[in-house]
C-alpha cells in the first residue's frame, strides 16, 4: 500500500500552528511566573508599609483603633465584615477583630494614633499620653519628640524612661522604653517618611534574627544558613557527579551493567526527598556522626557533638539527593561532544588523560554547570530531609563565627524553607504570620534566582572564553 503525501493545506496549517502554540506556551509560563512574583511581592513587601490607623466608632458606642486588613462577606449574604488588627494582646487577649460594616457609625483617621512594637506583648495601638524620664515629665508634642529622638539612638544609649499609653477603651498601659523596638505614627507621616520607614523595616527583616515565635523580627540566620548549606552541597556534589559521569561515558565499557547503572541513577532522581532524609539520619548522623563522637569526643558524651543533626550532615544529604541530577546533566553534555574531537586529540599525540582534561571537559563545562544549576534549584527549596538532619526552628549560634575553627559544621542551622513552614503552620498568631510567609517565600525565590543566575552567567562566560580560544 502506498502512502499518499499529506495535503499541502494541512502541511501549511501545521507549519503555522506549531510556532503559535510554542509562543503561547512560553507566554503562559512567563505570565504564571510574573503572577507568582507579583502576588508574593504585593502581599510580602506590603506588610512593611506603615499602614493607616483608623479610629472606628460603632453604633453601640464602642470605639476601637486598628489597621483595616481585608473585607469578607457575612454568611447568608447578610452583608460584609471587615477585619481589623487592633494589637493590645495584653489588654484584650486578642489582636484581631471582625466588625460588620453595618455596625460602623463613623471612621476617623486622627494623626495622634501610634503603633509600638514591643516585647513581649507585640504591637500596641493607641495614643501616647505622657513620658517620664529622670524625674521629668513630657506630654503632647514634647513626649512625641522625646520618644522619636530616643528611638533614633543605639539601643545601649537610650535613656531610661516610662511611656504612659492609652488604648481605645481608655485602658492605660505603662511601657518601659527599653522594651520598645519600633515607634510609628503612620497617620502623621508624609509619603517620604513612609518610604523611609518601609525601606528600614525591609532592611531589619533581612538583617535581624526572628522573635515572637517567628512572627516578628527578621530572617538573617535563615538566609545565611540556606546559602551556606547550598554552597557546601555544591562543593560536595559537583566533583562526585562529574567524576561519575566521566566514568560512565568515557571510561566504562558500554555493556548491560553500564545500562543498569544509568537506569538506577535516573530512578534515584525520582526518589522522594524524605527517604534521603531517613538515610542521612541513619547513616550520616547516627552512623558516621556517632562513630566520630566515640573516637574523638568521648569526653563530651552522652551529649553528642557530631552524632546529632548539623550543617555537615544536611549538606551531605542534599548532595546525595541532587547527585543524580548532576550525573545525568554532565553525561548528556559529554555524549553531545563529537567523537572526532576525541580522535583528533589522540591522533595529535595526546594521552587519554590529556584528551579528557584539555578537550572533553572544557567542552562539557556548560553541561556540568547546568547540572549544578538544577541541583541548587532543588536543594534550596527542600525542607523534608532537613527536618531530620539538622535544621532548627531557632539556632542560637551561627555556623560561622570568630572562634576557631570558624566554620562549625556540627552546629544546627536555620533554613528559609523550614522557617516558611514553621511560620505558616506552627505560629501562635496565624493572621500575623501570613504576610511574613509571603515575604519569606519571595526572599527564597529571589535567592534561588540569584544562585541560578550566577551559575548561568558563569556558564555563558566559559562558553564565550572557549569560543574566543577557538
Amino acid at each position: 500500500m502506498r502512502w499518499l503525501p499529506r495535503p499541502p493545506r494541512l502541511t501549511a496549517m501545521g507549519s503555522l500552528l506549531w510556532p503559535w502554540l510554542c509562543a503561547a506556551s512560553v507566554a503562559l509560563s512567563l505570565l504564571m511566573l510574573a503572577t507568582l512574583l507579583t502576588l508574593l511581592a504585593a502581599r510580602g513587601l506590603g506588610h512593611f508599609w506603615p499602614a493607616t490607623l483608623e479610629e472606628v466608632t460603632l453604633r453601640s458606642g464602642e470605639t476601637l483603633i486598628g489597621q483595616a486588613v481585608r473585607e469578607a462577606p457575612l454568611p447568608n449574604a447578610a452583608g460584609t465584615e471587615r477585619l481589623y488588627f487592633t494589637g493590645n494582646r495584653d489588654i484584650d487577649g486578642n489582636s484581631w477583630r471582625w466588625v460588620a460594616l453595618d455596625d460602623i457609625a463613623t471612621v476617623a483617621v486622627p494623626n495622634d494614633l501610634i503603633r509600638l512594637e514591643r516585647a513581649p506583648w507585640g504591637d500596641f495601638i493607641g495614643r501616647l499620653e505622657t513620658v517620664e524620664s529622670d524625674g521629668q515629665r513630657f506630654e503632647g508634642d514634647a513626649a512625641w519628640a522625646f520618644v522619636a529622638q530616643a528611638m533614633a539612638l543605639p539601643e545601649s544609649q537610650r535613656p531610661v524612661a516610662q511611656l504612659w499609653l492609652t488604648a481605645a477603651d481608655g485602658h492605660r498601659v505603662t511601657q518601659p522604653l527599653a522594651g520598645v523596638m519600633r515607634f510609628q505614627a503612620p497617620n502623621a507621616m508624609s509619603w517620604h517618611q513612609k518610604v523611609s520607614a518601609w525601606s528600614g523595616r525591609i532592611w531589619q527583616f533581612l538583617s535581624e534574627g526572628p522573635r515572637a515565635a517567628n512572627t516578628g523580627g527578621g530572617v538573617w540566620p535563615a538566609i545565611f544558613g540556606t546559602v551556606m548549606m547550598v554552597i557546601l552541597m555544591s562543593v560536595i556534589v559537583t566533583p562526585f557527579g562529574v567524576l561519575a559521569a566521566i566514568y560512565l561515558n568515557e571510561i566504562a565499557h558500554q555493556n548491560r551493567l553500564t545500562r543498569l547503572v544509568r537506569i538506577g541513577v535516573r530512578n534515584l532522581a525520582g526518589v522522594p526527598s524524605i527517604v534521603y532524609g531517613v538515610f542521612g539520619l541513619g547513616v550520616f548522623v547516627y552512623g558516621i556522626g556517632g562513630s566520630i563522637d566515640s573516637w574523638f569526643f568521648e569526653d563530651a558524651l552522652p551529649s553528642p557533638t557530631f552524632g546529632t543533626g548539623g550543617l555537615l550532615w544536611a549538606s551531605l544529604t542534599l548532595a546525595l539527593l541532587t547527585l543524580p541530577v548532576v550525573i545525568v546533566a554532565t553525561e548528556e553534555g559529554l555524549a553531545r561532544i563529537p567523537d572526532a574531537q576525541r580522535e583528533g586529540a589522540v591522533a595529535l599525540g595526546a594521552t587519554r588523560l590529556e584528551m579528557l582534561t584539555r578537550v572533553v571537559l572544557p567542552m562539557a563545562t556548560p553541561a556540568m554547570l547546568t547540572g549544578v544549576i538544577l541541583a541548587v534549584a532543588r536543594a534550596a527549596g527542600e525542607v523534608a530531609p532537613l527536618m531530620l538532619v539538622g535544621v532548627a526552628k531557632l539556632a542560637p549560634q551561627m555556623p560561622v563565627d570568630d572562634e576557631f575553627p570558624y566554620l562549625h559544621l556540627e552546629r544546627k542551622f536555620m533554613h528559609l524553607g523550614y522557617h516558611l513552614f514553621d511560620t505558616a503552620f506552627h505560629g501562635e498568631d496565624v493572621q500575623a504570620a501570613i504576610p511574613l510567609v509571603f515575604a519569606t517565600a519571595l526572599l527564597l525565590v529571589l535567592i534561588v534566582l540569584v544562585l541560578n543566575l550566577t551559575a548561568i552567567f558563569l556558564r555563558h562566560y566559559l562558553r564565550r572564553q572557549r569560543g574566543n580560544e577557538c
